[in-house]
């Protein structure tokens, strides 16, 4: 398809709308100047997986009915604590209860499921998979939506996830390019600088990487994280960067698919006025598709400054379409994908693949206690303690969850209360549940990233000194050890979801044995690929 000046321009742009519905300005907008795609968010988009498959129908139809190029609809779903479509879609572990297992089955089998979802619903990419190899405890933004700290192991899991999801006709997208993993900044708030020198970046960052383009990958997204070492000490967002996308990316490693931005409203890129500037060096740095938040101004300030710069030819025609090109070309891909019936989202098959991960990915770190498997008697008072969930970052949907493990343990034994802390409790919070745990036979206590949440970490201690026996669960991060390393008996379930809460009651009470291995290190205490086994009784 040729197109004009104009409709090239357009199609660099992935916007976004508020609205369970397209709204009527934004359609008109679109059919008129043509558009790359938009991005679905859960907090303004979506309530059900009827109701998107709705919305996407729409909004093909419009851009059908003005005779311009069919959308790229995309979407956050990941997995684990990053899922953009609820309502009854399958709630699988997330990346690095997949790590726990180190299955390449698991990944592929999962990256399938999760396409076909997608694809039920109209969606064709997917912003997944993460390809970061989380090699920094501190990191605040990829946790345990990496596959883990080993790169090789992150290089197997990621290629055969893409694999699957392409599989299932999903455009897959590889991101954070060229590595979000070994930062302790979330580039939501500004930017991350990885400091290590260029052999290091290139032995533990890029090789996921380089194996998600050999496994095809179709979307390549930007870090906003700067390299220094191929900057010449510069601090400039990867986003930005010709030497990393245009020569590392482009020419060394041969990727020839559509690269996307990270969302360009993050703090790591200037805003106001200035987002025009970084969006037009992200175009001249070889950027396809700009990624954009929900204000229709912004949108159409960006599509003004870009055509305006072509024509001035700061960006040249031939490079804008080039670009176009290659969007149209993932299109043209995605054309001929049959859409399933959204029959197959929570489908028996997908619930059964989410347990299976889930009970192979439940990890026991130690028991020296030897509380495991739990031997309660039918008057054991059992207290379950959780933090109430909360999105710890921008890229989070933490907050839509109930912490269900109480529930989950009652299928064993009768006689369990539960008490949800504050995600950081404060000293008469502290006080208050320490009082009411006074009574109990026995705790279970389950962190949330303790290691940031320092209330957390206290309870912890607390309950340690005292005399009631006391099992801790990472219900996300490993590296919760870190900061109470006295814990006798310590399990982690990498996720909070039902699967993974449903698993841990069972390999707590001996129902199944515990198969999980840590994906990554816990500084100072255990290495990769430890954990523990139990005699079941």
């Amino acid at each position: 398809m040729q197109l004009s000046l104009e409709q090239s321009v357009g199609q660099k742009l992935m916007a976004s709308f508020i609205g369970t519905e397209p709204p009527q300005g934004f359609l008109a907008r679109c059919q008129r100047q043509s558009i790359g795609g938009v991005t679905l968010f859960r907090a303004l988009n979506t309530t059900s997986p009827a109701q998107v498959r709705q919305l996407t129908a729409t909004l093909q139809q419009a851009m059908a009915d003005a005779d311009q190029p069919p959308l790229l609809i995309a979407v956050d779903q990941e997995g684990g604590q990053l899922m953009a479509i609820d309502g009854g879609t399958t709630l699988f572990p997330g990346n690095m209860a997949i790590g726990a297992t180190n299955s390449v089955d698991l990944a592929h089998r999962t990256g399938y499921a999760l396409g076909r979802e997608l694809a039920s619903m109209g969606v064709n990419v997917n912003y997944a998979p993460i390809c970061d190899v989380n090699s920094n405890p501190l990191n605040p933004a990829i946790g345990t939506r990496s596959f883990g700290e080993d790169t090789v192991q992150v290089m197997r899991l990621s290629a055969a996830m893409i694999l699957g999801m392409q599989s299932a006709g999903i455009a897959a997208t590889a991101k954070h390019f060229p590595g979000h993993g070994d930062t302790a900044n979330d580039t939501h708030y500004g930017i991350a600088i990885v400091q290590h020198d260029e052999a290091h970046i290139r032995q533990v960052e890029l090789p996921p990487f380089a194996a998600a383009i050999e496994a095809g990958v179709q979307l390549m997204m930007t870090a906003h994280v700067a390299f220094p070492a191929f900057e010449d000490g510069h601090i400039l967002p990867a986003t930005l960067s010709p030497n990393l996308l245009r020569g590392l990316l482009r020419e060394e490693l041969g990727f020839q698919g559509v690269i996307i931005s990270d969302a360009l409203e993050m703090a790591a890129i200037m805003q106001g006025s200035g987002l025009v500037i970084d969006g037009l060096s992200a175009a001249a740095a070889s950027v396809d598709l700009l990624l954009l938040n929900a204000e229709e101004a912004t949108q159409q300030i960006l599509y003004d400054g870009l055509l305006q710069a072509t024509q001035r030819r700061l960006l040249t025609p031939s490079e804008i379409s080039a670009s176009a090109q290659r969007i149209l070309a993932l299109k043209d891909w995605l054309a001929n994908m049959p859409q399933p019936a959204l029959d197959v989202i929570g489908s028996s098959e997908h619930r059964t693949l989410a347990r299976e991960t889930a009970e192979r990915s439940i990890t026991l770190v130690r028991d020296d206690a030897n509380l495991l498997p739990l031997r309660a008697g039918p008057d054991t008072r059992l207290a379950v303690v959780v933090p109430r969930p909360t999105d710890l970052t921008l890229a989070d949907t933490s907050s839509y969850v109930d912490c269900s493990l109480a529930e989950h343990l009652r299928d064993y034994h009768p006689i369990v209360d539960e008490f949800v802390v504050a995600s950081n409790p404060a000293e008469d919070d502290l006080a208050d549940v320490l009082q009411s745990l006074a009574g109990y036979d026995m705790i279970i206590i389950g962190t949330i990233n303790a290691t940031v949440q320092s209330g957390q970490a206290t309870l912890v201690k607390r309950l340690l000194a005292g005399s009631i026996p006391t099992i801790v669960v990472a219900l996300r991060m490993p590296y919760d050890l870190m900061v109470f390393p006295d814990a006798p008996t310590y399990v982690c379930t990498y996720s909070i979801l039902p699967p993974s809460l449903k698993a841990l009651a069972a390999v707590l009470y001996g129902q199944i044995p515990f198969q999980g291995r840590l994906p990554v290190s816990i500084p100072e205490l255990y290495p990769v690929g430890h954990g523990d086994t139990v005699q079941l009784v």
